[in-house]
């Protein structure tokens, strides 16, 4: 029988729709119901069905009987909810593409589709899970098709049945950068593509600083990246990346589901600021036992990494966690790690004693949070800026070409972070 699908030409706006975990896909769970707050303009509502007892979906949702939570702003939902809106990407695409007859919070979380980050489905009916379905997605086949797709959408061109066919709402944390679901005789992954303006092969430099960061001991999301037709004769070389998604798992052969949070969720919801001192903390408390030390110090390699290659986009929705089948939280693989090339000098997220400030001073004032003495962590330190201090090797040998070394060296290798780095080499 042919999956019920909820169309944006034929939705009718509802001002109650339904969350269900898809843990296992095929057997999903009602866990509870979204509404519109009377209160606050645009703000979703939460409260978990009378029979959903299995976990709380992040720690300011906890687990209580007729209880309704609220986020209490504008524009969002409470805790893990929020978590379960499409992207910045994703919210154009529903704008521009889907079109519904109406943009309230509730026509984002439904329209945002069945394949999502995570776990959580949004569905319009509580008897049973009928959501938006989204698919079949583009094949390699399609590659070229689906970037010309995206430029028209970033160019705000007519919408046309190749655009409606390939481009749809995206299926990751906080971004805005093009994005779809590709798939390949792996399964299907994510596939992201430069934006209009960018100035760099972005996608193929994500690539290699993703890669540089895996040679510094950091776990990373796996990518890869595919080449794409030069715009015009003569143009220069341009490529998609790949990302494998680690939102999946397949256990004996049961493809799973995995629910995750940001950390935007996890530390608003224990009342802690956006540092990743806080981070850690949450770590202490919501990782296995036996984990903890690892994540927590691979959190400071995180840290140092991103200040090193000028990551200033480090924001609590490109860190997440992932609920383990044990009932414990870890980090999730590294994702959207890439060099802004912006030369800002601060971090997206609190370092240290001295705010947001992007110096390996900074990050070594608050160790007692990771769990480290000093000793150990110039040794995680010295270890991060020797990769580091290869980077345009590394670079250079995963293809990027030479206008955008320059301005990458331009960033990478000034003074303020050059400094930095070599004296822990």
């Amino acid at each position: 029988m042919k999956p019920a699908n909820v169309s944006p030409r034929t939705y009718v706006p509802l001002d109650e729709l339904f969350v269900w975990t898809l843990v296992n896909p095929a057997a999903p769970v009602l866990t509870g119901s979204i509404t519109l707050s009377q209160l606050v303009p645009n703000c979703a509502t939460f409260a978990y069905a009378a029979d959903w007892w299995e976990f709380a979906l992040s720690e300011d949702l906890p687990l209580v009987a007729g209880q309704t939570f609220s986020a209490g702003s504008k524009d969002s939902a409470p805790g893990a909810i929020d978590d379960a809106r499409p992207d910045r990407w994703g919210e154009r695409i529903i704008r521009h593409v889907d079109r519904p007859a109406r943009l309230s919070i509730l026509e984002m979380l439904l329209f945002a589709g069945d394949d999502r980050f995570g776990a959580l489905g949004v569905s319009t009916s509580a008897e049973r899970y009928l959501p938006r379905r989204i698919g079949p997605y583009p094949q390699l086949r399609d590659l070229g098709a689906l970037a010309r797709a995206m430029e028209e959408v970033q160019e705000q061109a007519p919408v046309t049945p190749d655009i409606q066919r390939l481009v749809q709402p995206g299926v990751t944390l906080g971004g805005a950068r093009p994005k779809a679901l590709l798939q390949t005789a792996s399964g299907p992954c994510v596939v992201k593509f430069a934006e209009l303006g960018d100035p760099v092969d972005t996608p193929l430099i994500e690539h290699a600083t993703m890669t540089l960061a895996a040679r510094a001991g950091i776990r990373v999301a796996t990518t890869g990246v595919l080449p794409l037709p030069s715009r015009g004769p003569g143009g220069r070389p341009r490529h998609a990346l790949t990302i494998e998604r680690f939102d999946r798992m397949d256990l004996h052969g049961v493809p799973l589901r995995v629910h995750c949070i940001s950390a935007k969720t996890a530390l608003a919801a224990a009342g802690l600021p956006e540092s990743y001192g806080a981070l850690a903390t949450v770590l202490l408390r919501l990782a296995h036992p036996d984990r903890q030390r690892r994540l927590r110090e691979e959190l400071f390699q995180r840290m140092v990494f991103n200040i090193l290659v000028d990551n200033t986009d480090d924001h609590e929705r490109n860190h997440c966690l992932r609920l383990g089948l044990d009932g414990y939280y870890d980090l999730c693989p590294a994702f959207d790690v890439v060099p802004t090339l912006q030369n800002m000098g601060y971090q997206a997220m609190e370092v240290g004693h001295d705010g947001a400030r992007s110096s390996l001073d900074n990050a070594l004032t608050q160790l007692s949070e990771y769990g480290l003495r000093r000793g150990r962590a110039i040794e995680l330190v010295r270890a991060v800026a020797r990769t580091v201090d290869q980077w345009a090797a590394h670079f250079m040998g995963h293809g990027v070409g030479g206008a955008d070394m320059e301005l990458l060296h331009a960033s990478i290798d000034r003074d303020f972070l050059k400094t930095q780095r070599k004296a822990f080499c």
